[in-house]
């Protein structure tokens, strides 16, 4: 499974931004796709996570109200609208595919797949 983000820059604090995710080279569905994110000299964080089906979300206390995740099937495309993006948000931010089901995962080591990460900078 190949995933490749994108959608990262540089924006002013209250901006937004939309990261996307390409997933790619499955033979099976992953049973969910998640965001994460993690800043220099700390550890990787759960931001968001779909089911592969669209029906359920989860949200990290950190962006709720501000981050929507969602995807597009016919794209294998999965996407992180961020809002009102805070200094704080500024990290490199990872796509993830898990093979685990039952229930959305938040912790980095249940996911399978990795994408390359995209840097999302907000400046005060």
């Amino acid at each position: 499974v190949q995933l490749q983000a994108s959608g990262g820059g540089l924006v002013q604090a209250g901006g937004s931004l939309r990261l996307s995710c390409i997933v790619s080279g499955y033979t099976s569905t992953p049973y969910a796709l998640g965001w994460f994110r993690q800043a220099p000299g700390k550890e990787r964080e759960f931001v968001a996570a779909i089911s592969w089906s669209g029906d359920s979300t989860g949200y990290a206390d950190s962006g709720k109200g501000r981050f929507t995740i969602s995807r597009d099937n016919a794209k294998n495309t999965v996407f992180l609208q961020m809002n009102s993006l805070k200094p704080e948000d500024t990290a490199i931010y990872y796509c993830a595919a898990t093979y685990r089901f039952g229930t959305l995962r938040t912790r980095k080591d249940e996911y399978d797949y990795w994408g390359q990460g995209t840097q999302v900078t907000v400046s005060s």
